[in-house]
């Protein structure tokens, strides 16, 4: 994220996309106040936010209550078209769902989170699932905790002072020194295996994807319904696919020159 102090930095801009991302399945329509309460920004530079977004499509209103207008899609769709997500990264998840079945994803760091870019599921459940755009707490799903093991020890650091993990299920890691633990076997071992710590049934599998520099800039997955993937059959049936499909995302990247710079590390 780059320096707010810095004097090419548009605070207009700021305020605007953090009205947009104010959103979520919590509050998907919201009135003036409570939007301005939950951007901590007064209701003035709010409605004028509001004003320039409802004008552009991107934001309709319901009598007092704000939402977001489909128009919203064309944002994220022009980030998949424009680096050729479909070609360069969806090809080895459908690889990975017609060997396996359930569903495949590759995630990217966000913060605090991993932030899906691609998704394949065989077949929705009644559990918590993927889907492109989604975010996750890092620590919790086991592309977040691949992308935080490879991470630089001072930025792996940064993240551990501010994070304050909350308990998603009754068994989710949320002891800081367990879980820096648990990054460095990730490290060691080149994978992470997460069971139930997302929500209840998830089990999944979790590789990195190294551009031609060696860094990790992704990671792709493999999930399933716990109750019939047990890890060590994970493990001896599906690592080994797993690093393929990561290996070859990695040399499609090559061929992809803006997928590869939107994901390399700033």
């Amino acid at each position: 994220m780059q320096d707010e102090k810095n004097g090419e930095y548009v605070e207009a801009l700021a305020r605007g996309l953090a009205v947009i991302e104010a959103f979520d399945d919590q509050n998907p329509e919201m009135t003036l106040t409570e939007l301005a309460r939950k951007v901590d920004m007064s209701p003035a530079t709010v409605r004028r936010n509001l004003h320039t977004l409802e004008a552009l499509g991107f934001v309709r209103r319901n009598n007092k209550h704000f939402l977001l207008a489909p128009r919203i899609l064309t944002l994220g769709s022009a980030y998949l078209k424009a680096v050729r997500v479909d070609e360069a990264i969806m090809p080895e998840l459908y690889r990975i769902t017609e060997l396996f079945g359930d569903a495949a994803n590759v995630g990217v760091l966000d913060g605090p989170h991993v932030l899906y870019i691609a998704h394949l599921s065989e077949a929705r459940a009644s559990r918590r699932m993927a889907s492109i755009g989604v975010t996750y707490p890092a620590y919790a799903t086991s592309m977040g905790r691949v992308l935080l093991a490879y991470l630089p020890e001072e930025e792996l650091g940064g993240y551990f002072r501010k994070l304050e993990p909350h308990k998603l299920t009754d068994v989710t890691v949320t002891d800081l020194e367990t879980l820096r633990a648990i990054l460095g076997e990730v490290r060691t071992n080149g994978y992470s295996i997460t069971v139930d710590q997302l929500d209840y049934g998830i089990t999944a599998l979790a590789v990195p994807v190294k551009d031609n520099a060696g860094r990790v800039v992704a990671a792709v997955n493999t999930s399933g319904y716990s109750p019939r993937l047990k890890p060590d059959d994970l493990l001896e049936q599906r690592l080994a696919e797993m690093q393929v499909a990561a290996a070859r995302i990695s040399t499609l990247l090559m061929r992809y020159p803006a997928l590869l710079h939107s994901l390399a590390p700033h």
